[in-house]
């Protein structure tokens, strides 16, 4: 299934490539605002660049064009790792990625039609197929809330991931690039969650760390950790028959997981600190 990953990683220099469909649409079904999103990118450029210092390699295996899923880790409390990924896909591939958030989002409506306007669509398996039929390239993170809400302490062990992605790759026949994130884990050291305060403000929970809410708002600062993102060769799942698609995703499920988690844990042990690389 697929193929296999080279031990070292790869240098990568920006292409003269034109951005995916998505860049060049006049109107979105979901949303999407490409003068919104030009005009947020400079944010994002300056946490990818300086502040997170990302490190980013095997961005050629993420294709410039045509229905593509990317498969992340997912960490940190909040959804950085999500618009890093974004951004190195932007900046390296010059390519729009859409990304799928939880139904959680839509009670926020602020940041519900932020999200929207930057390339975001509410995470279901119709907009999913919808994205995929429109040739995106379509962001998620399998692991789901569970990946985010886990303790410092199991930090970079994934969590079981949800099958849905490998029935849209089987459906679809489209590749399966896995992206692992080190460096996100740290940016808010989570030693708790406050879930009835969490719901009150309709989200799943509040997340408790070393400074915050103790430092209020200086305190939800994400810490300036080093960052590295690896993205690896694409996997292809052949499709099964009507009766075993949920059986062979979920077992592909289990062997993208394997092989993202030894993805994060080799950059996990290759970086010298959390703040320096």
């Amino acid at each position: 299934m697929g193929v296999s990953e080279s031990a070292e990683p790869i240098a990568i220099e920006t292409p003269d490539a034109e951005r995916g469909p998505a860049q060049g649409a006049s109107t979105d079904p979901f949303g999407l605002d490409v003068e919104i999103r030009d005009l947020v990118a400079p944010a994002f450029r300056f946490l990818h660049d300086r502040y997170w210092r990302v490190e980013v390699t095997g961005a050629q295996h993420v294709p410039v064009e045509g229905p593509v899923l990317l498969v992340a880790n997912h960490s940190g409390a909040l959804p950085f790792d999500g618009a890093m990924i974004v951004t190195a896909v932007d900046v390296l591939r010059r390519r729009v990625v859409r990304f799928l958030y939880d139904r959680f989002v839509e009670a926020v409506s602020p940041l519900d039609a932020f999200y929207r306007k930057v390339g975001g669509v509410t995470a279901c398996r119709e907009n999913a197929q919808e994205l995929l039929r429109m040739g995106e390239a379509v962001l998620l993170f399998p692991e789901g809330i569970s990946g985010v809400a886990k303790p410092f302490s199991e930090r970079y062990r994934l969590r079981p991931f949800s099958p849905g992605f490998a029935r849209l790759a089987m459906q679809f026949d489209v590749p399966v690039v896995p992206a692992a994130v080190v460096g996100a884990e740290e940016i808010y050291p989570l030693v708790g969650r406050a879930e009835g305060v969490g719901k009150a403000l309709g989200i799943p929970y509040l997340p408790i760390t070393p400074f915050f809410p103790l430092l209020g708002l200086l305190g939800a600062l994400p810490l300036p950790t080093k960052w590295f993102i690896r993205f690896g060769p694409p996997v292809r799942l052949a499709a099964g028959s009507a009766q075993g698609d949920y059986l062979q995703a979920r077992n592909d499920a289990v062997v993208v997981r394997r092989r993202l988690q030894g993805m994060v844990t080799r950059l996990k042990n290759r970086r010298r600190s959390v703040f320096f690389g």
